[in-house]
């Protein structure tokens, strides 16, 4: 998978590589995601643009920490041939404020909760849903720790046993 990666208000760090190490995983995790034709663009922006994007696409009047909006359906994904152009799967955007503060909030590094919120995001791009039914949530929750394990990152909800 490749990555377009837009870093504005976010302070310095390794971004571009944590969103890297983050899809590698995510394609190791989710075989849908290995498909080296699939192109993301991840944005890191401001609470701000996040809110106006999430009420605009969403009509959710608010910030939220990350948000995804697919190109693709699932069944698109899993017949798309390995060889040809490249297609775009969708658009992930970050927002700072909101993840800096979930990160203090659970006492974690904002690059573990960014990586976590990439991998969950990219899952949703995948076609992974936690809205529908508790069996899909369960599903995505369990592949999420899975991918981040992987990455060194601990279990980003805390109240399952693996």
């Amino acid at each position: 998978m490749q990555l377009d990666i837009d870093i504005e208000s976010w302070p310095g760090g390794e971004w571009e590589a944590l969103a890297e190490r983050a899809a590698e995983a995510a394609a190791g995790g989710e075989p849908a995601l290995a498909n080296e034709r699939l192109c993301v663009s991840a944005l890191f922006t401001s609470d701000t643009e996040v809110h106006t994007l999430n009420r605009e696409w969403r009509e959710r009047d608010k910030p939220t920490n990350v948000l995804s909006f697919p190109m693709l359906e699932r069944d698109e994904l899993a017949d798309l041939d390995p060889d040809g152009p490249p297609v775009m799967l969708g658009d992930l955007a970050l927002a700072f404020e909101t993840c800096a503060r979930e990160a203090e909030e659970k006492g974690i590094t904002l690059a573990d909760h960014a990586a976590h919120l990439i991998v969950h995001g990219l899952l949703h791009l995948a076609g992974h849903d936690h809205v529908h039914s508790d069996e899909q949530a369960d599903k995505m929750e369990a592949l999420e720790i899975t991918i981040l394990a992987k990455m060194g990152i601990a279990d980003p909800y805390g109240d399952r046993d693996q």
